[in-house]
């Protein structure tokens, strides 16, 4: 038995189903800024489904801890419980409810531990849209490489896993995640509109990724060619675009 399977079957079935709630409302949270998923997870293998929410909301909570509220002390402490709790991932051990989907999975969590500095790094407006992507390459790398493991598929690009945390920037920060010449470009019009428009022409095709990462970033895609980084896509739009991603 794995030092992982141990901790699970000695702990008392009360504390197994606090961890189960606690997951529970981690991927209700996911749900909430993506409800376009409950559309677009018929097309995810179903013994897929629940590592791909376990997943997305992981990724949803490093992002929180690197980008979200004004002070950004609190988020550095996050990251710095995340850096720790991978990895003992690594090493058969876990304390956080979205442990008991992922750890088990033989994916390189070390090495997103070991890049988890890059997102309080970014938390300063981008220069530029290149150096926007550029900061966040070794993260998008990491991303990557777990859901090559993950889903059993070839990484994905890793400027496409980039465009994902750009837009998920978007979300939090709003005009603040803006670049500074994407900044200039709007001169006195909407900085969030010129950005929301640009990353959606920089946007790049989705090579070798995963379906989960095709479908994750194909609504992200949608909203920004809607123009608004934050509204749902309408569910006959999702239907199509999920279908699609899912042929590719």
């Amino acid at each position: 038995m794995s030092e992982s399977s141990a901790v699970d079957t000695d702990r008392p079935a009360d504390a197994r189903e606090d961890d189960s709630a606690a997951l529970a409302d981690f991927i209700a949270k996911w749900r909430n800024r993506w409800p376009e998923w409950n559309i677009a997870e018929v097309f995810v293998a179903a013994d897929q489904r629940v590592m791909a929410l376990a997943w997305a909301t992981l990724q949803q909570e490093l992002v929180d801890a690197g980008w979200g509220g004004s002070d950004p002390i609190p988020g550095r402490a996050k990251l710095g419980w995340w850096q720790e709790e991978l990895s003992g991932w690594s090493r058969g051990a876990r304390r956080h409810p979205i442990a008991t989907v992922l750890q088990p999975i033989d994916a390189p969590w070390q090495s997103l531990a070991d890049v988890l500095p890059v997102l309080a790094a970014t938390r300063e407006r981008p220069d530029s849209v290149a150096s926007a992507f550029d900061t966040l390459a070794p993260l998008a790398t990491a991303f990557a490489g777990i859901d090559a493991a993950l889903f059993r598929a070839a990484p994905a690009d890793q400027r496409l896993v980039a465009a994902n945390l750009l837009h998920a920037r978007m979300l939090h920060e709003g005009d603040q995640a803006v670049p500074l010449d994407m900044l200039a470009r709007a001169g006195d019009g909407d900085p969030l509109a010129t950005w929301t428009a640009e990353l959606y022409r920089q946007w790049p095709e989705q090579r070798a990724a995963s379906r989960v990462r095709r479908l994750w970033a194909a609504l992200a895609q949608r909203r920004l060619a809607a123009g608004a980084a934050t509204a749902p896509v309408p569910a006959a739009r999702t239907l199509w675009v999920a279908w699609r991603s899912a042929r590719d």
